[in-house]
């Protein structure tokens, strides 16, 4: 049996080869060559680097460089996954190795600390010393915000909780809503606040002004009192005791749904579990860059094999916490340049602190994973793809089959999303159905998801039909100016039920009190430094 290639054929070398020689030659030669390179990556780009023979011909070599090992590394011929890590691990290494990121080989920092008589020098130390204390890179001014003064602030209170989650519902912003409310579940390894940041960039305001009565998850970001949590309890304690109390408080038989990102995949299981139940209480789901099919997760599926995966059910399977700062980290790696080594330059080379921003606040605000859910996470999706088989995995107690589910259905992607490729949300609502919409937004999985109506920035891509692939889909669609959450809000209006006075108070009398204010306290906590 003849094994394949791990090293790049003769033929491919040679010219790998032939192109290295030629462009070292030029920028050897020309100043003016080794400029024009170096000023093709933001990087490099200042007059600090391109104005400076040394440091634009040092910057011109190490993209040089850098451009050949990614060459060599895509002629290696090997499977698929096998070249996906190691494209991963060179791409690393080439960021790394950076000239920018060193103070000794930085004309830029060495300039602000000539000009600053060594004060950047002495900020950027104490930054990284803080940093180290904090176990994370200090990605945004942290001291200007805060839950529910400004971020989080949208008027509502929390009218349940248990263990597991809080249940907060929201002061209607109409004087009509439908009767029929809508409850959003935000993912469990994130603050929900995500979809509630500052009121121009709301979702859930955004939802409120188009007259839906909005009820919203809140898990808990849980401690080791709840290493214990599986997947199950999610669903069962989580997301269908939160859909009982919503109709309950609204009177309503059923309610619409919409779930982002992972706390999607968990609302499909959950309505998984009604199908076996021949329960209907949920009318329509929404879904915002969602994995059903985990056949393509993008670059995640290097970190994914059984190995790894045994090692972590030893590790915590049947109890204990994954930190939330771990994953974190590991997304942050996902795009080291942009969420790495620009802030190891800007904040520790160049003693500058980091502008105020609220994505950033949040993304830095990271929550724990009971160990038995994640292990169960890991293994059920990433590496088994059961989500898809039917009758393959058992959830709160029933046998699950995601094409059982019928409702309409609205799932949205993200063109540039690393996490949830674009592709593989299209795929995973073909699971629901051919009668699924899917919108196809730009930028990536948090940018585009949060792309606010106010501001109606970007664009989007909508079809007639859901088509047989994504790559028909595409082919038949149509891009749109602006936001895709006008193109939502119209899909879901005619199915919010008949219009109704707004509720006067939140919760339900003796049986749903108003606990405490939104955000709630389950939000505000933080593991950790």
């Amino acid at each position: 049996m003849n094994q394949p290639q791990m090293v790049p054929s003769l033929e491919k070398l040679q010219s790998i080869q032939q192109e290295y020689f030629q462009k070292l030659s030029a920028v050897l030669t020309s100043s003016e060559q080794a400029s024009k390179m170096a000023s093709t990556d933001r990087r490099f780009a200042s007059p600090c680097w391109v104005n400076s023979n040394p440091f634009s011909t040092m910057a011109a070599l190490y993209l040089l460089n850098a451009e050949t090992l990614m060459a060599m590394t895509d002629a290696v011929d090997m499977d698929e996954k096998s070249q996906q890590k190691l494209k991963f691990m060179v791409q690393q290494w080439v960021d790394a190795a950076s000239p920018s990121n060193f103070l000794a080989t930085n004309p830029d920092a060495q300039q602000k600390l000539i000009e600053s008589k060594g004060e950047s020098l002495r900020v950027g130390l104490e930054q990284l010393v803080s940093d180290l204390s904090k176990g994370r890179i200090t990605q945004t001014d942290e001291s200007v915000f805060e839950l529910g003064r400004n971020l989080a602030i949208t008027p509502g209170a929390v009218v349940f909780e248990n263990e597991i989650f809080q249940l907060i519902q929201y002061t209607p912003t109409t004087p009509k809503v439908g009767s029929r409310p809508l409850l959003m579940v935000p993912p469990s390894i994130n603050k929900f606040y995500i979809m509630d940041l500052q009121p121009e960039s709301s979702l859930v305001k955004f939802a409120l002004d188009q007259g839906h009565q909005v009820f919203l998850v809140s898990w808990v970001n849980p401690g080791a009192d709840l290493e214990y949590l599986r997947w199950d309890d999610y669903v069962e304690d989580g997301i269908l005791k939160a859909i009982d109390v919503t109709n309950e408080i609204a009177g309503s038989d059923d309610l619409n749904i919409l779930g982002f990102c992972v706390g999607g995949t968990m609302t499909v299981t959950a309505l998984a579990v009604l199908a076996a139940r021949e329960q209907q209480k949920v009318n329509s789901l929404t879904l915002m860059t969602t994995l059903l099919d985990f056949s393509n997760t993008g670059v995640l599926d290097i970190f994914i094999n059984e190995q790894h995966v045994s090692m972590r059910e030893s590790q915590i399977g049947e109890g204990g916490i994954l930190p939330g700062q771990e994953l974190a980290t590991t997304f942050s790696f996902l795009r080291p340049n942009d969420l790495v080594w620009n802030y190891v330059v800007k904040n520790y080379l160049k003693g500058e602190n980091p502008p105020p921003f609220d994505i950033l606040y949040w993304n830095s605000d990271s929550t724990n994973m009971p160990g038995p859910f994640f292990t169960w996470y890991l293994r059920n999706t990433y590496l088994e793809n059961n989500l898809i088989k039917p009758n393959k995995v058992k959830i709160a107690g029933e046998k699950i089959d995601i094409r059982k589910i019928k409702m309409p259905v609205y799932a949205f992607g993200a063109r540039e999303d690393h996490i949830v490729p674009w592709e593989s949300a299209w795929t995973s609502a073909s699971e629901l159905g051919p009668k699924t919409r899917y919108v196809l937004g730009a930028s990536g999985h948090i940018a585009g998801s949060i792309n606010p109506a106010s501001k109606n920035k970007r664009s989007h891509w909508v079809a007639p039909s859901l088509g047989k692939s994504s790559k028909e889909w595409l082919e038949k669609s149509t891009e749109v100016p602006g936001s895709w959450w006008n193109d939502w809000a119209a899909w879901l209006k005619p199915m919010k039920g008949t219009e109704v006075a707004a509720p006067k108070k939140l919760g339900k009398a003796n049986k749903y009190k108003v606990i405490e204010d939104a955000p709630g306290r389950y939000v505000q906590v933080r593991h950790g430094k």
